[in-house]
């Protein structure tokens, strides 16, 4: 193509071959560059493995597809999101960089969430190029395997095997990471891995690595559901048995004669087969697998090879609004419906529990009930909790609430699940497709999205978030317990014992 005999083109050579990228609003871009070798064929349900390489310049202009997954157009919250095409081929990475030289910037390294079973490097909304431009970082994301095709199971109850795939994806392009991306322009002693949801909970994980090798010093967790434990490998085998009779296979090796739309289609049904009214459930969950995975996600950093590494972590304010506040099955939901959830959290406690949300929102209809319960169960009482952990540890830990509330959907939503993102990133125009985003004062956002997104790019340079645009963000500790709260009005507040 003519891009090959384009001069002006940077070209860098990674240890697998050199990558020919453009030039975008003066940012050096290589786009879908493989990380390991495609997970096709005999290599479906095997850990990543090494890419063989290749000698000619590779063209790296254009995103690489995405894991197979299912399309949910016209999402009342997040819209329809621009998915590109989809393969099992799907290993590849993406880069940001100022310039492929030898300034050893500091290293940012985006996995995206979506329950495991959405998400892409290629969305708009996850470029890295507003990171890496205002911020002077090299930014990566990747595609991972998600859905069937990278968290069933089929380890025996003699054979620990390989129950999480994705993780050796991510695995796979961190190492990437530490091999490549210094001809890039990037520090690999200097790495910041970040995530939002499945994505945070994915960072937490990776954090148990790098035992030879230290693969980041920092991490971002962003609404990371730590109440939402990783199965048993009793459980993951029950659920791909579940999965096996809902696509109509009998055993491992007729699945994989199966074409991977199939495989995809299998997900509702499990998702229907999971679903339990009032609860963030997921079709498919990583494994304590004992190899990849051998314990707890935020175990890892609070003891361990994870212990030292420096974390920014917080919420949404209605992070349970996401799945609860729009659509009739919830909205009319009534007081003894949702006291019978309750009671699956607070026992013989649940009248008491009710009574208290319900005292704490004034107005609060049966369904805001249920919001602020599984917001505070899921997101924000698990995060608090470990917030004291790791200061208990002496270990830095900074901890934030994002409660700026949208007046979409007649305010019904609050600061709901992925608000925080396009704050984070500072881009509102990849957001278009969003209608979570309708009605909000572009000032107050504008400058909202300013101050968060310095933070991020301060601490991922410095391992601190304060910067001269901001009140003081101190440490989380067990005295104060400061955090950030992000709205209107930006302050640092003390939270409530997690206990409480």
């Amino acid at each position: 193509m003519a891009l090959a005999h384009d001069r002006t083109a940077p070209v860098v050579r990674t240890r697998s071959g050199p990558v020919r990228g453009v030039t975008e609003d003066g940012l050096a871009v290589f786009k879908g560059v493989p990380y390991a070798a495609p997970p096709v064929g005999p290599l479906r349900w095997r850990p990543a493995q090494p890419h063989r390489g290749w000698s000619a310049v590779l063209d790296a202009t254009a995103y690489g597809p995405g894991s197979p997954q299912a399309v949910r157009e016209g999402d009342p919250v997040l819209g329809g999101h621009g998915f590109p095409p989809f393969d099992e081929d799907c290993l590849t990475l993406n880069v940001w960089t100022p310039g492929p030289d030898d300034a050893r910037r500091p290293v940012l390294v985006w996995i995206h969430g979506g329950a495991f079973i959405s998400g892409s490097g290629a969305m708009p909304n996850y470029s890295g190029e507003t990171f890496a431009r205002d911020g002077d970082l090299v930014v990566v994301n990747l595609n991972y395997r998600l859905g069937p095709l990278g968290l069933l199971s089929f380890a025996s109850d003699d054979d620990a095997g390989c129950g999480n795939l994705w993780l050796t994806d991510q695995l796979a392009a961190l190492r990437w990471v530490q091999d490549n991306i210094a001809a890039f322009g990037g520090d690999p002693g200097n790495v910041t891995v970040a995530g939002q949801s499945a994505g945070a909970l994915s960072t937490a994980v990776l954090a148990g690595h790098g035992r030879d090798r230290r693969l980041f010093g920092r991490a971002v967790l962003q609404s990371v559901p730590l109440a939402m434990p990783l199965a048993t490998p009793a459980e993951s085998r029950a659920r791909t048995a579940a999965y096996l009779e809902i696509v109509g296979a009998k055993d491992e090796e007729e699945l994989r004669t199966l074409p991977w739309p199939r495989l995809v289609e299998g997900t509702a049904g499990l998702l229907a087969a999971t679903a339990q009214w009032g609860h963030w459930t997921a079709p498919f969950m990583p494994v304590l697998d004992g190899g990849t995975a051998a314990r707890q996600p935020a175990l890892n950093l609070l003891d361990g090879p994870g212990a030292d590494i420096d974390v920014l972590i917080g919420w949404t304010a209605e992070e349970s609004a996401f799945t609860f506040a729009l659509g009739e099955t919830y909205a009319s939901a009534g007081r003894e419906q949702v006291l019978r959830r309750a009671r699956d959290s607070f026992g013989d406690g649940a009248v008491q529990a009710y009574a208290a949300y319900e005292a704490a929102r004034p107005g609060a209809r049966p369904v805001d009930v249920l919001i602020d319960l599984s917001t505070d169960e899921l997101f924000r009482k698990p995060t608090l909790a470990f917030a004291e952990a790791r200061a208990a540890r002496s270990r830095p830990v900074w901890a934030y609430e994002f409660a700026f509330p949208t007046p979409a959907h007649d305010g019904r939503l609050g600061a709901p699940h992925c608000l925080d993102l396009p704050f984070v990133f500072d881009n509102f125009g990849a957001w278009s497709h969003a209608p979570f985003l309708a009605g909000m004062d572009t000032r107050i956002r504008d400058g909202l999205a300013r101050t968060v997104h310095r933070a991020w790019i301060s601490f991922v340079r410095t391992g601190d978030p304060n910067h001269p645009a901001m009140p003081r963000w101190d440490r989380y500790d067990r005295r104060s317990r400061t955090t950030m709260r992000f709205d209107t009005v930006t302050k640092a507040v003390s939270q409530p014992a997690p206990h409480r």
